[in-house]
């Protein structure tokens, strides 16, 4: 019955498509308890398999303005070796982080200066729609904000990124540090600032 309906559809799409019924809340509640439809969220929704949808596309739906940042980008790009199961993003609201336990998934959000929120974010396609997520600088430069307490020394640093975050050195040596240096300063973060001299004596971009 959704043939011709989005792949992603909302509370008031779903009200306009079951108008014909006497009730179209209880025919809504009927499907997803049939599991017709799979609710999300509050007034999110998707169809249930076979149909194709992409559960990043559901992370920059479920909570906004969002992108996909943190260990959930860096295993993206093959920069951590982890599969990351929980899909971690980054948002703009101030000094806030938000967990949606989903029927489909997990979402984590944490929050982002807003100053740095707009910049370093690619837009990629998925099944039935886009996403956002962040380029590797800006995932790698986010998860080293969050860190805390700070790291205050070039050997906590090694700890952190080799053997913490188990970040691969190659990666690490392919970044942008065009872009790094224009992101970095606007965290205006210990960690972060650190990790930059870190990049410039051991990647040598000093």
């Amino acid at each position: 019955m959704h043939n011709n309906l989005p792949q992603y559809p909302d509370f008031l799409l779903l009200m306009d498509h079951l108008k014909a019924y006497a009730s179209p809340r209880a025919k809504l509640t009927q499907m997803i308890k049939s599991g017709e439809i799979i609710k999300v969220r509050r007034g999110l929704y998707v169809w249930p398999p076979p149909a194709s949808w992409s559960l990043k596309t559901l992370a920059n739906k479920i909570y906004g303005p969002s992108y996909i940042s943190f260990e959930y980008a860096l295993s993206c790009h093959q920069m951590i070796p982890e599969r990351v199961e929980m899909i971690t993003c980054a948002s703009r609201a101030k000094n806030k982080s938000k967990t949606f336990t989903t029927p489909v998934g997990r979402f984590y959000y944490a929050s982002i200066p807003a100053s740095v929120f707009p910049y370093g974010i690619m837009r990629q396609e998925a099944a039935d729609g886009h996403f956002l997520i962040a380029t590797p600088e800006k995932a790698l430069c986010d998860t080293l904000s969050k860190v805390s307490p700070p790291v205050t020394s070039l050997k906590g640093m090694s700890i952190l990124l080799y053997e913490n975050l188990r970040l691969d050195a190659d990666a690490l040596a392919s970044l942008q540090v065009r872009d790094l240096e224009f992101l970095a300063p606007l965290y205006r973060d210990k960690t972060v600032a650190l990790f930059m001299k870190f990049f410039r004596k051991e990647i040598g971009h000093a």
